[in-house]
């Protein structure tokens, strides 16, 4: 099976190079919906590893168990803030993206659906306040 998709538009971000760039929309700083999810084509990662040290560990563990974006399918995921929409223009806040990453979707984010009571972070467990001030190094640039 081959799956295919055509891209809905271009990120035009402040970041051109992987090293330096947030690695969460937290660490980057309307109408209608406060927040939309986005889906985005990784577009300048290459091959993937199925363990990998994350950016906020030093231990090694699986690729689906990290956010990592050296991914079997370079798909990224990020909740961002919703400012406003202009014509076929969407901007947004908390771009932690490359300039021209391909946008695949975008959808609403909506509290009564997306939010969940999690108990379980796994490795993660006091980890992610380090995503505001933590930036993305050589360790998947390719």
């Amino acid at each position: 099976m081959n799956i295919s998709y055509s891209p809905i538009g271009y990120f035009k971000s402040p970041y051109t190079e992987i090293k330096g760039m947030p690695i969460q929309p937290i660490g980057a700083e309307d109408k209608g919906f406060s927040h939309v999810y986005v889906l985005y084509h990784l577009h300048q990662i290459e091959g993937y590893d199925l363990m990998i040290k994350p950016f906020l560990d030093t231990k090694r563990h699986g690729v689906f168990a990290t956010r990592s974006p050296k991914r079997p399918n370079p798909i990224g995921l990020s909740v961002m803030r919703l400012i406003r929409v202009s014509g076929v223009h969407v901007f947004l806040k908390g771009i932690d993206v490359l300039d021209q990453t391909p946008v695949i979707d975008i959808k609403p984010y909506v509290a009564d659906f997306d939010q969940c009571n999690a108990d379980r972070f796994g490795w993660f467990e006091g980890k992610s306040r380090n995503a505001t001030y933590h930036r993305s190094d050589e360790r998947f640039a390719n």
